[in-house]
């Protein structure tokens, strides 16, 4: 009974082995050889153009000798100010139908509209409105709404005059700046909308931009190594101490010892590179992060610390190999 069942058995799996259909040959060209992908990290920007404050009134006086300086009436005073802290819009302003001022603490932009056409204020984006007020409320109309959502979203202050040839002042608050503005209602043209660009603002960023492009650089060992030109193969030997290194390569150009995270609390130990007879031999080297670069290749070094009783990690080059044991080392 045992037998007739095996017997069933293997003619059931000869059969299906019959059945199966045999495995197309693998094709070469459908893989693809791996590349190396460079990131582009933002480089420090060297020049930045900052904001020109406008003169304000009384800063720049010319000096008199001998002579009684003349005192200017208030009214004048207060009218030569306004009219020097002005900004009026220009051609190159303009995007579009967007006129752009260049934002400055205390500067009066000037707002032109018209009968029966709104004027957009348009706040910087995540900017929240505080107040809003006008000088004259009863033949202006004045409105707020936003748009967008999250961090793009934007604050918009609308104004729209209900006769022409006449004018007032706007004052608008954030949490974050104040704006003032000089309304004139004109026949024929009209501001449709306005904005700011913040120099300060921009310089700010570009100064975080610096800082992590400079933290970037500096964690950086190298920049422009090839992969496939690396050489894992050096051992290491003699004692353990905390600051052994963690690993040796070089691009066959220059040596790369990278040490532990920690050697930033610990004291650098020198390195000496060794000749053929085993003598110390000078050379350059420099630390980049917890990298000691090397800027020549050698057979055998140590990295000593101390003075009587040293501590000793020797570097020793392994002997051309081929396989894993070339890419890992020994």
């Amino acid at each position: 009974m045992i037998r007739l069942i095996l017997s069933t058995s293997l003619v059931a799996l000869i059969a299906a082995c019959a059945t199966t259909p045999e495995l197309e040959p693998i094709n070469d060209e459908a893989f693809a050889q791996a590349s190396l992908v460079i990131e582009s990290d933002p480089r420090p920007v060297e020049i930045v153009e900052t904001v020109k404050p406008l003169p304000l009134p009384g800063q720049m006086k010319r000096i008199e000798t001998n002579a009684e300086i003349d005192t200017v009436h208030p009214r004048d005073a207060i009218a030569q100010g306004r009219q020097s802290a002005l900004i009026e819009p220009s051609v190159d302003g303009y995007v579009n139908a967007i006129q752009i001022y260049p934002y400055t603490e205390g500067a009066l932009y000037r707002l032109y509209s018209s009968p029966g056409q709104v004027s957009d204020i348009a706040l910087q984006p995540g900017e929240t409105l505080v107040s809003v007020s006008a000088g004259d409320t009863v033949r202006w109309v004045v409105g707020d709404t936003s748009s967008g959502s999250g961090a793009s979203a934007r604050a918009h202050v609308l104004v729209k005059p209900i006769s022409a040839g006449i004018r007032t002042n706007l004052m608008i608050a954030t949490d974050r700046r104040t704006y003032h503005l000089e309304l004139e209602s004109v026949n024929g043209g009209y501001m449709a909308a306005l904005s700011w660009r913040y120099p300060s603002d921009e310089l700010a960023e570009l100064t975080s931009r610096n800082g992590i492009a400079e933290v970037r650089a500096a964690s950086s060992v190298e920049a422009g190594l090839t992969l496939d030109r690396l050489n894992f193969d050096y051992r290491l030997s003699g004692d353990t101490p905390s600051w052994k290194p963690v690993r040796v390569f070089d691009d066959g150009r220059q040596v790369f010892i990278q040490m532990p995270t920690t050697i930033a609390t610990t004291d650098m130990p020198p390195l000496f590179v060794l000749g053929d007879g085993g003598d110390a031999e000078l050379v350059n080297y420099r630390i980049r992060s917890n990298y000691y670069v090397v800027d020549r290749l050698f057979q055998a070094a140590e990295l000593r610390l101390g003075t009587k009783r040293q501590t000793v990690v020797k570097i020793q080059k392994g002997q051309a190999r081929a396989g894993l044991a070339a890419l890992f080392g020994g």
